[in-house]
C-alpha cells in the first residue's frame, strides 16, 4: 500500500475512535438515502431468509440434505458431473409397498393393492423432483444471484461510501491545516459514492418487479405439481374401490382342515406297561470325547492395529448411493478421513466408502 493509502486509512480510523469514543458528529445523510437503505436491508434478510426456507420446504429432511451435500462434494471432488438426486419420501414409501407386494404375490388382494399404491408413490416422487428441478430454474436461483450480485454490489458501494464520508469529515475537522484542494477532493469523492451507492438502490427497489414474477413462478410450479398428484391419487384412489369391488364379490373360500395322518403306536407290550424304549447307545473310546480333541474356533473379525484410526459398527447400514460403505453391527471399520461432522470415509475388506457417524463408535480417533 503506498503512503497516500496508508494516510487516508489512519484518517479513517481516528475519525471512527471520535465518533465512537468521543462522541464526535459526522457527515449526516438525508432522510431519504437513509429510508431507501433501511428498504434495500430488509429486501436483502427477506431474500436470503426465503431461499432457505424454500430450500427446506422443497427438501424437509436435514439429514437427507446434509448428506446430499457431502455427496454432492465428493461428486466435484472426483469430477463426476451427475451428483445424486434428494431422496423423495415418496419414491421410498412406494419402493416399500412395490418391494412387499411382490412378496405377498398375485394371489393375495392386499399385495396387488400395494403395488398399484407402490407406482402411483413413485410417479409422485418423479412429479416432485420435476418441481424441485422448476423451483430451483426459476426462483431459487435469481434469488440467489440477486444475493450474490445485486445486493453485494449495494453493500460494496454502501461501505466505500462510509469510508469516504470518515476521511472527508477528517479533513474537514482540520481544514487549514489540510490543502483547501485535498479537503475538495475528499468531498466531491464522498458525494459520487453517495450518488453510485443511491443510484444501485434506487435500481433494486424499482425493479421488485422482478422478484413478484420469480414468486409468480414458484406458486404456477406448486400448482402444476398439485394438480399432476391430484389427478395420479384419483387413479389410485379408483384402482382400489375397484380392488374393494371385486374382492367384496368373490365367494369366499371355506377352510377345511386337512385329515390327520393315522399314529401308528405299535403292539409290544412292555412289562411296566410302557412304550418300547430304544436300547442306549453303546460308547467307544473311538466315540468318546479325548480330552486333547480341541472344538473348531470360528474366524475372527479383522482388528486394525490399536494404533491406527478405527471405529466399531453398533447398526447395520446399507449404503443407498455410489461411495457409500455397507458393513453389519460389530464390524471393526478403519477411518481413512472425516468428511464432515456427520460422514466418515473408511475402508472394510478392502473396499472404501463413506458412512454416518451416528452408525459407529468410534475406537481410535483420527489425528486432529
Amino acid at each position: 500500500m503506498s503512503v497516500a493509502g496508508l494516510k487516508k486509512q489512519f484518517y479513517k480510523a481516528s475519525q471512527l475512535v471520535s465518533e465512537k469514543v468521543g462522541g464526535a458528529e459526522g457527515t449526516k445523510l438525508d432522510d431519504d438515502f437513509k429510508e431507501m437503505e433501511k428498504k434495500v436491508d430488509v429486501t436483502s434478510k427477506a431474500v436470503a431468509e426465503v431461499l432457505v426456507r424454500t430450500i427446506e420446504y422443497l427438501q424437509p429432511n436435514p439429514a437427507s440434505r446434509a448428506k446430499l451435500t457431502m455427496l454432492n462434494t465428493v461428486s466435484k471432488i472426483r469430477g463426476q458431473v451427475k451428483n445424486p438426486g434428494y431422496p423423495q419420501s415418496e419414491g421410498l414409501l412406494g419402493e416399500c409397498m412395490i418391494r412387499h407386494g411382490k412378496e405377498l404375490g398375485g394371489e393375495s388382494n392386499f399385495g396387488d393393492a400395494l403395488l398399484d399404491a407402490g407406482e402411483s408413490m413413485k410417479r409422485l416422487a418423479e412429479v416432485k423432483d420435476s418441481l424441485d428441478i422448476e423451483v430451483k430454474q426459476n426462483f431459487i436461483d435469481p434469488l440467489q444471484n440477486l444475493c450474490d450480485k445485486d445486493l453485494k454490489e449495494i453493500q460494496h458501494h454502501l461501505k466505500k461510501l462510509e469510508g469516504r464520508r470518515l476521511d472527508f469529515d477528517y479533513k474537514k475537522k482540520r481544514q487549514g491545516k489540510i490543502p483547501d484542494e485535498e479537503l475538495r477532493q475528499a468531498l466531491e469523492k464522498f458525494e459520487e459514492s453517495k450518488e453510485v451507492a443511491e443510484t444501485s438502490m434506487h435500481n433494486l427497489l424499482e425493479t421488485d418487479i422482478e422478484q413478484v414474477s420469480q414468486l409468480s413462478a414458484l406458486v404456477d410450479a406448486q400448482l402444476d405439481y398439485h394438480r399432476q398428484a391430484v389427478q395420479i391419487l384419483d387413479e389410485l384412489a379408483e384402482k382400489l374401490k375397484r380392488r374393494v369391488h371385486d374382492a367384496s364379490s368373490r365367494p369366499k373360500r371355506e377352510y377345511k382342515p386337512k385329515p390327520r395322518e393315522p399314529f401308528d403306536l405299535g403292539e409290544t407290550e412292555q412289562p411296566n406297561g410302557g412304550f418300547p424304549c430304544a436300547p442306549a447307545p453303546k460308547i467307544t473310546a473311538s466315540s468318546s470325547f479325548r480330552s486333547s480333541d480341541k472344538p473348531a474356533r470360528t474366524p475372527s473379525r479383522s482388528m486394525p492395529p490399536l494404533d491406527q484410526p478405527s471405529c466399531k459398527a453398533l447398526y447395520d447400514f446399507e449404503p443407498e448411493n455410489d461411495g457409500e460403505l455397507g458393513f453389519r453391527e460389530g464390524d471393526l471399520i478403519t477411518l481413512t478421513n472425516q468428511i464432515d461432522e456427520n460422514w466418515y470415509e473408511g475402508m472394510l475388506r478392502g473396499q472404501s466408502g463413506f458412512f454416518p457417524l451416528s452408525y459407529v463408535e468410534v475406537l481410535v480417533p483420527l489425528p486432529q
